[in-house]
């Protein structure tokens, strides 16, 4: 199998902020409950002419500056979203064409917030097989317009952005080092958008009752969390021929704060070794772990050979957990 790493990294963030001073003039919540409850203190948000691919392609652009290539190198496009601009075409295609590329594969992955480290585990797979050469992977997700804004248990949690990251050949010992997925449907209730799919269309009855926006089980789903993070954590790390021990970083995805200490506290994860941006951002779905691993990349913080550990978790249930040997140089 051919090493792969990450040669190129971007993301983006729209540009509106929306604080939780803000959400207090809008729903029955408060800055202290928010923050104390998920250590959220803003969020971004996508407006309402802005698409999902608006913001893949924006994060495209910078991974692909990062990584010194033309858009014309890519071979294989891949998007993770749960919130794609349309059921189809799909998402990945919509970015091709805003890249200018012609007659390059392009698909989408869904597995909910999960989609960053099961779309990575996809895209290591093409080039560590050399069936392509350069991958163009995004996390993108724009979730806030299925969120109700009426409802304080969920509207305060989201936020939107992407994360892209281009694949491609590295030195050995280097790179995605393994990857470990999994799924549970018997959990498929506890976070969900009902409607929008063949179960239920979109009817004026289904829009009366708010089908059409995000419903959660928060305490099921913190139980599942912190259940998850740690054992695919585990498997993943044991699969690499790794321990706990030797991790350097540790990037779960960001939808709660409490999620991520309680995980990372059961994984003996000192807090100098977690990243975390949710206070920023707060839940971006695919793309929470990518912005997180732009951010200390572009800060200088990741050296070569530091052992980058990801973390995702989502609706369906779907978890799973990536081990990458950072290859690059700052």
């Amino acid at each position: 199998m051919i090493p792969v790493g990450v040669i190129g990294i971007g993301s983006y963030v729209p540009e509106r902020i929306l604080t939780n001073h803000e959400l207090e003039q809008m729903v029955d919540t408060s800055d202290e409950w928010i923050k104390t409850r998920t250590g959220i203190a803003e969020r971004r948000l996508a407006d309402d002419g802005e698409t999902t691919s608006d913001l893949a392609y924006e994060a495209s652009k910078l991974a692909l500056e990062d990584a010194g290539l033309d858009v014309k190198d890519i071979d294989l496009i891949i998007v993770a979203t749960a919130s794609p601009d349309m059921i189809f075409p799909s998402t990945s295609c919509i970015l091709q064409q805003r890249l200018g590329l012609k007659n390059v594969p392009a698909f989408d992955v869904s597995a909910a917030c999960a989609g960053f480290v099961f779309g990575l585990s996809v895209a290591y797979q093409y080039v560590a097989s050399g069936e392509y050469k350069k991958v163009l992977f995004v996390g993108s997700d724009t979730l806030t317009h299925f969120v109700n804004w009426q409802d304080r248990n969920t509207c305060v949690l989201f936020g939107d952005g992407a994360g892209a990251v281009v694949l491609g050949k590295t030195e050995k010992g280097y790179g995605i080092l393994s990857n470990v997925l999994a799924s549970n449907g018997s959990g498929a209730d506890l976070l969900k958008i009902p409607a929008g799919g063949s179960n239920i269309t979109g009817t004026i009855e289904s829009v009366e009752k708010g089908l059409h926006f995000i419903e959660m089980n928060g305490n099921e789903v913190f139980k599942f969390a912190v259940r998850a993070i740690p054992q695919a954590s585990k498997q993943a790390l044991k699969k690499a021929g790794l321990t706990v021990d030797d991790v350097d970083f540790f990037i779960p995805h960001q939808a709660n704060s409490r999620i991520i200490n309680t995980a990372a506290s059961k994984l003996k994860i000192g807090p100098e070794r977690i990243i975390s941006n949710i206070e920023k951002y707060g839940n971006t779905s695919t793309a929470s772990i990518p912005l997180a691993l732009d951010e200390i990349w572009k800060e200088g913080r990741l050296k070569k050979g530091d052992i980058l550990l990801l973390v995702g978790f989502g609706a369906g249930l779907t978890w799973g957990a990536n081990i990458i040997r950072w290859n690059r140089r700052s």
